[in-house]
């Protein structure tokens, strides 16, 4: 083996084949089971890793008064993409640290001329594996490209960071719920059978004496009116001369 000389020595895991060289420059092809032999794998000189990194951001954590790094623990993070037939496969899969942030490889042959070749969104899970619903629409977990440039490295990101709410998608340090104990189990009551109450006599009320009519009484007779006898008027008889009145 030391009479080989070796293209790239970078190790990939979507390599099918092997290409080394002699020092005659004649190529031989290896298969990827014997390259297990010699505990090596290599892959052409241009290919880069191509990760996706982006951040978990919890929505709703001051409100509720939860630590960020209570919510992030056991949340995972997976790459599915749409191809051609519109069929949804997922490419990568990664966690969440305590800060939020997250990194998951993809397949190299994802990426051609710079250009992912299907559209692929990000999608959170809680720590049940539960997919958590999206805080501001599935455009804001697509994978886009970033625009850092490394010779190693292709890094894309969402578009945003991806939100979520704890209700809704709960951490390890939330999930399960606690259990609290059972309620104990007390003897089962008598069956209280209320008493049977005579029927209520019905009371006949006697018949209402009838009601009096009111009479008037008679009025008192009138008293006859009295009339007074006027006296007679006296005639005074005028004397045609007055008395001759004679002195002795």
């Amino acid at each position: 083996m030391d009479v080989l000389k070796v293209f790239d020595e970078k190790l990939s895991s979507y390599c099918p084949t092997i290409f080394v060289e002699t020092q005659l420059d004649t190529p031989i092809e290896i298969a990827g089971e014997e390259a297990k032999s010699i505990k090596m794998s290599f892959c052409y000189a241009d290919d880069k890793t191509v990760q996706v990194v982006g951040f978990g951001e919890c929505a709703d954590c001051k409100e509720s008064n939860i630590k960020t790094i209570h919510a992030f623990q056991g949340l995972r993070v997976t790459i599915n993409c749409r191809n051609g037939n519109g069929a949804i496969n997922t490419r990568g899969e990664g966690k969440l640290d305590k800060d939020g942030k997250f990194e998951v490889l993809l397949p190299k042959e994802m990426v051609k001329d710079g250009k992912l070749k299907e559209d692929c969104f990000a999608q959170l899970h809680s720590a049940s594996a539960a997919p958590c619903p999206t805080h501001n629409g599935i455009e804001a977990s697509k994978i886009v490209f970033t625009n850092s440039e490394n010779n190693e490295k292709q890094t894309l990101k969402p578009v945003e960071n991806l939100k979520f709410s704890t209700t809704l998608c709960t951490s390890a340090f939330l999930w399960p719920f606690f259990k609290f104990p059972p309620f104990p189990k007390f003897p089962p009551f008598p069956l209280y059978k209320q008493p049977y109450l005579p029927p209520i006599p019905t009371i006949k009320k006697p018949p209402l004496p009838p009601i009096p009519t009111y009479t008037k009484p008679p009025l008192p007779p009138i008293p006859p009116l009295l009339k007074k006898p006027f006296p007679e008027i006296p005639i005074f008889k005028k004397t045609l001369f007055p008395p001759s009145l004679t002195h002795p």
